[in-house]
């Protein structure tokens, strides 16, 4: 009885050890190739060898669409972006309609890379087009998101303005700084935040917009904005402001003493009539100056 309840506190403490194994590392259970991929990813840490096991995880069919995804992230991280957009275009009819969202994303990550502007906006024009019908999010209001290992929802209104916002950068990379400025308003107008807005800011620069772009990045400043108390997004928008007030022309007098244009120029007409070389006295003065010629004689 001793020995079988010893064997029986054994396998308990072998099985407890496994699960915190799994939890620690975020390994699936199981011997398929999918996990053997996934344990060379992050417990190896042999990127090559997890490639290889993921390509045998998708030929059978083993997890097809995390594997899919799987590896185009680690050859992402390989500097192997070109062989990975192969790869998704090649494979992702073998993945479920659930898992299309999800690749374009990664797909998105990999036109960025490998600098396929005109692709990535494509792509993110495809999936506005998708928002736009209600087809999004397979037809949910809202989707779970990770980041960090972080698990989070992310609303159809939040994931609209992060795609415009994508959409606005990559216009950017064509200096096309119309169309990026007019999809960054849209992008604030649905959820702004201080990355986006910094990002409206150089738009208007680089078109010599300068008051509308003091007027956005003092707002960032001002801490009106989410992201606002970022160090580093606040330091990138006082570096662009104190660029842009350099630009600058000098302020006007009815700029400096905040009256109207109607006082101002009766104000220099003024100032014409009083002209700083002026030979001509009033009439008092002549008078006084010929009394005073009299009474000298």
């Amino acid at each position: 009885m001793m020995e079988e309840r010893s064997a029986s506190n054994n396998r308990s403490s072998k099985g407890k050890k496994e699960d915190l194994f799994h939890v620690l590392h975020k390994v699936p259970y199981g011997d398929s190739p999918y996990v053997r991929a996934k344990h060379a990813q992050l417990v190896v840490k042999d990127l090559e060898g997890a490639i290889v096991l993921f390509w045998k995880a998708i030929n059978c069919g083993d997890k097809v669409d995390s594997a899919l995804k799987d590896m185009a992230v680690v050859m992402k991280q390989l500097e192997r972006s070109e062989e990975a957009i192969e790869a998704i275009s090649s494979f992702r009819g073998l993945c479920s309609k659930q898992s299309q969202e999800s690749l374009d994303n990664v797909l998105i990550d990999l036109y960025k890379k490998c600098g396929k502007i005109d692709e990535q906006i494509e792509l993110l024009k495809r999936k506005l087009k998708l928002i736009y019908q209600g087809e999004a999010f397979n037809g949910k209001p809202t989707k779970t998101a990770r980041s960090h290992g972080k698990k989070f929802q992310v609303s159809i209104k939040q994931e609209t303005s992060r795609l415009l916002g994508n959409l606005g950068w990559a216009y950017m990379q064509k200096t096309n700084y119309m169309m990026a400025e007019v999809v960054y308003r849209k992008a604030q107008m649905i959820d702004p935040d201080c990355n986006k807005a910094y990002n409206l800011g150089l738009c208007l620069v680089k078109q010599a917009k300068f008051e509308e772009a003091q007027f956005i990045l003092e707002t960032v400043l001002k801490g009106n904005l989410p992201g606002s108390e970022d160090s580093k997004s606040r330091k990138r928008a006082q570096d662009l402001l104190k660029e842009l007030r350099s630009m600058l022309p000098p302020p006007q007098l009815s700029d400096l003493l905040g009256l109207d244009d109607e006082f101002i120029k009766g104000l220099e007409r003024l100032v014409n009539e009083w002209g700083p070389i002026r030979s001509k006295r009033l009439p008092i003065f002549e008078e006084i100056s010929s009394f005073r010629d009299q009474l000298a004689c």
